[in-house]
């Protein structure tokens, strides 16, 4: 009987002592989670207005309420009487210890922040990064997701996409169209140049400003070679591109005009 009054005892005098600082530091941790979600509900409304990409918000929103509810956590339990030194201690070091072994993913952590920050590139962009070329479906925090013309999915971390070399092919409302026609060397150059000019003028789709170029570029091994340069809408480059390549090849064919092939000429000597 007597050792259950002594922790019967214990318990009352730990409660008078503790019981206000608990009561109080569940108050504040109550108030503390509500103030929280009230305060990303307006940064969240805030990046709304000034018309932050999505990806973006919700990435900072989620990293300030985390940030936000780890003080809280540090505050109620230093109302308890849990000294926080030796516990922040702990933390730092679990987190040193976590960032070693999360090199990689840390790194394309980074690289998606540094993204969505700059903006190299937005959704529906096609672009050329790490080797593949498509466009791009989704920006995530670790790694962004694009889909190529033939329809593959790939995953590239981001990581390796910020810190690599990035080709936006549709960040700018035009695009120069860059094709190349070879004709023979026996061929009429300025007739195969007003060819060319008259499917240039034809196409709707190619614009007037700039002016399109058609220049002789080189003499190749087995062909004069002209450079076709006009400048179309980013959407209209491989409708152009595809159709100017039939296009040219029947209207030399008409004209008489050949379209030269590599070829070698071979000279036999007869010996004695």
């Amino acid at each position: 009987m007597e050792s259950t009054s002594v922790y019967f005892e214990k318990g009352v005098e730990l409660l008078m002592s503790y019981g206000s600082k608990l009561i109080l530091a569940v108050l504040v941790l109550i108030i503390g989670l509500w103030i929280i979600r009230i305060l990303s509900r307006l940064v969240e409304k805030a990046m709304l207005r000034h018309e932050f990409d999505l990806s973006l918000q919700k990435f900072l929103v989620h990293l300030i309420s985390i940030s936000l509810k780890a003080m809280l956590f540090i505050s109620v339990i230093s109302m308890v009487g849990v000294k926080t030194t030796s516990f922040v201690a702990v933390l730092g070091a679990a987190g040193l210890a976590l960032g070693f072994a999360l090199q990689g993913s840390l790194s394309n952590f980074a690289g998606g922040v540094m993204i969505l920050l700059f903006k190299p590139f937005k959704i529906g962009d096609v672009i050329e990064t790490q080797g593949y070329t498509g466009s791009v479906v989704e920006i995530r925090i670790f790694n962004t997701i694009i889909k190529t013309f033939d329809n593959k999915k790939i995953i590239v971390p981001n990581g390796a996409v910020s810190s690599g070399s990035i080709t936006n092919y549709t960040a700018e409302p035009t695009r120069r169209v860059d094709m190349t026609f070879g004709i023979g060397y026996d061929d009429d150059i300025a007739r195969a140049k007003s060819v060319l000019k008259g499917l240039v003028d034809s196409d709707e789709r190619i614009l007037k400003d700039p002016a399109p170029m058609i220049v002789v570029a080189e003499h190749a091994d087995s062909s004069v070679n002209l450079y076709v340069r006009p400048w179309c809408r980013t959407e209209d480059y491989w409708g152009i591109y595809f159709d100017m390549h039939e296009k040219v090849k029947l209207a030399f064919d008409r004209e008489g005009i050949s379209i030269p092939y590599p070829q070698q000429d071979v000279h036999l000597h007869r010996e004695g």
